[in-house]
């Protein structure tokens, strides 16, 4: 049976992720995101997907400090950074500098490398290219405070509770694009920096990874609440695609989407970025029922992750490489599982040629 792009064809067994798209229900290891999010710092829920259990107090530590001591950018890619011409997208340069990390004798050695090391490639590329001073990683300073100080040279409590919840609801997402690839790579026996470089020049796809901005050029139109309701209507009248809205997997809210509001309606202060997201997304679901009843769009997670990115004042070009700095949980978790119980990935193609 022929099915394009192995649509509906059940490849991997996987004990990571549940996805119920007609329910509106995400789990990461039988546990619902919404109460990993609520209950979980960052480095606890990588470690759950990394290794099956919560850490105890002793294990989240010495975690701790093994994504410590790997934040720091070897000279060598400090070099390979300076180097890549100024024209390269920042997944280009993710998967360049990646492509160039040491391969450890330990595949989980290496997962908590590229966990601790991306984001320090990340700011650090960022900060060069808007011209500003490198800022080297904090080690008094968790993974998320650290990545946004790295980023924005400040720390801001209420923000950093938004961005953790939304790396930590992007993780995971079960065999999508970018982590099947890694899993056809480590099923060949190679190494985890490969499996992840074929991971992140996935990700690089505009149909897969794509940056969120979308969603920005929407609220940028919108600007005033104002104008919600013209605007909405005007694109749903002329049949354009209201970005932010629907996805391929969910029927429903996606739950993502759901958890990650919840974690910013509880944040001390809105911008006014966000509350006009928040008006948007109440005015265009409504108007969707009306124009499209059938079709059950409602709101993705993409959608306020571009309200966070813009109110966290990061340029659209990072918005792919911030994301893959959270998805490196997952294709490293589906790596570590595929070398474990491992079949090479050898499907068959139908010659329709002369």
């Amino acid at each position: 049976m022929y099915q394009p792009g192995l649509k509906g064809i059940t490849a991997v067994e996987t004990k990571l992720c549940h996805i119920d798209g007609a329910q509106g229900v995400l789990t990461y290891r039988g546990n619902p995101i919404q109460s990993i999010v609520e209950d979980n710092t960052y480095e606890d829920a990588a470690y759950f997907l990394l290794y099956g259990n919560f850490p105890s107090t002793e294990e989240l530590q010495i975690f701790k400090e093994k994504l410590n001591d790997n934040r720091e950018l070897p000279a060598y890619v400090r070099e390979i950074l300076d180097s890549i011409p100024s024209g390269q997208t920042m997944m280009d340069v993710l998967r360049t500098t990646v492509s160039s990390l040491t391969t450890k004798k330990l595949m989980e050695d290496n997962a908590t490398q590229l966990i601790a090391i991306i984001p320090t490639i990340i700011a650090y590329r960022y900060r060069k290219m808007k011209d500003l001073p490198i800022i080297k990683p904090d080690p008094a300073l968790n993974h998320v405070e650290n990545f946004m100080y790295m980023l924005s040279d400040k720390v801001n409590k209420s923000d950093v509770k938004i961005l953790e919840a939304y790396l930590i609801m992007t993780m995971e997402h079960g065999l999508n694009a970018s982590t099947f690839a890694a899993r056809v790579t480590i099923s060949t026996e190679s190494d985890l920096i490969s499996a992840i470089t074929s991971a992140i020049g996935t990700m690089k796809g505009p149909l897969h990874g794509g940056a969120p901005s979308g969603v920005i050029d929407l609220l940028d139109e919108i600007n005033t609440t104002d104008n919600i309701s013209e605007i909405i209507h005007k694109k749903l009248k002329n049949k354009e695609r209201i970005m932010g809205f629907g996805h391929r997997v969910y029927k429903t809210v996606d739950p993502r989407a759901i958890a990650l509001k919840k974690k910013i309606i509880q944040s001390e202060h809105l911008p006014e970025w966000i509350k006009l997201a928040l008006e948007t997304e109440k005015v265009t679901i409504k108007l969707l029922n009306e124009y499209k009843p059938e079709q059950n769009l409602y709101t993705n997670v993409e959608y306020y992750a571009a309200a966070i990115m813009k109110s966290l004042e990061l340029d659209p070009e990072i918005f792919t490489a911030i994301f893959s700095s959270s998805r490196i949980v997952g294709w490293c978790a589906h790596s570590m599982e595929q070398a474990n119980n491992n079949t090479i990935f050898r499907p068959n193609a139908t010659y329709i040629g002369d």
